[in-house]
């Protein structure tokens, strides 16, 4: 099996992922949102690149969801917090999402075999999800603003350690073998690393210091988000 991460979106060739299984890793915020949504009941979500996007697709009882900047889209119901998810009625409605970097990096993989999405709250369900799937997985890590951001990366390097539980011979390349490394180096102090990186500190200063600490909780969900249809739903 041969695991490959994408550094960020920017970096990602649809015609590179056919025939493969596509894990969309953005930590902060938007994978970690779309796996709370679904394990507090939504029906699924569906992830759209643009605010008239999501608009037009909006019917009866579905919400709206999404952020530019870290900030909550004026006019729509949910921005993209996954503790908003938590504290709002969604049981069994749709979520039209749009987010900077996590939702557009769903839309470039659809030409893989699978499209997931992981992060650090599904972590070892996801690889496990993954790896049964019996195909090449490339990581996707968002980003931020087209560059790499650390939490995707070392995301991806727990996921990496999650697969190598499952089957010891598997090839990576060099970037997933650093992110690899990185992730065991780290991964006993991963919350406070995250907290550090420019993006979690960027969120905390901007008042989200509790969504930072949330999406840092290791393996806290079971839900694995699979795209069908053009939805993601609990796989």
């Amino acid at each position: 099996m041969q695991i490959e991460v994408v550094p960020n979106v920017n970096e990602a060739r649809s015609d590179n992922f056919i025939n493969k299984t596509v894990i969309v890793i953005d930590v902060l915020r938007a994978t970690s949102s779309i796996v709370t949504a679904l394990e507090c009941g939504s029906d699924g979500i569906i992830p759209v690149e643009t605010v008239n996007e999501a608009k037009n697709f909006e019917s009866k009882n579905d919400l709206l969801s999404g952020e530019r900047y870290c900030k909550k889209i004026s006019g729509f119901d949910l921005g993209n917090s996954p503790l908003e998810f938590l504290n709002h009625e969604i049981q069994g409605k749709r979520i039209i999402m749009t987010t900077s970097n996590g939702t557009r990096a769903i839309q470039k993989s659809h030409k893989a075999a699978h499209v997931i999405a992981g992060t650090i709250l599904n972590a070892s369900n996801c690889a496990r999800k993954a790896f049964n799937l019996k195909r090449d997985i490339v990581l996707l890590c968002a980003g931020t603003q087209d560059q790499f951001s650390l939490e995707d990366g070392l995301c991806a390097g727990m996921m990496i350690h999650e697969l190598k539980q499952l089957q010891e011979e598997i090839h990576l390349s060099d970037f997933s073998m650093t992110m690899y490394l990185s992730f065991l180096q780290s991964k006993n102090e991963l919350q406070r690393t995250i907290l550090q990186c420019s993006n979690g500190k960027k969120l905390c200063k901007m008042g989200f210091e509790e969504d930072v600490i949330f999406c840092t909780m290791q393996n806290e969900y079971s839900v694995v988000p699979i795209l069908r249809d053009n939805i993601m739903v609990a796989m």
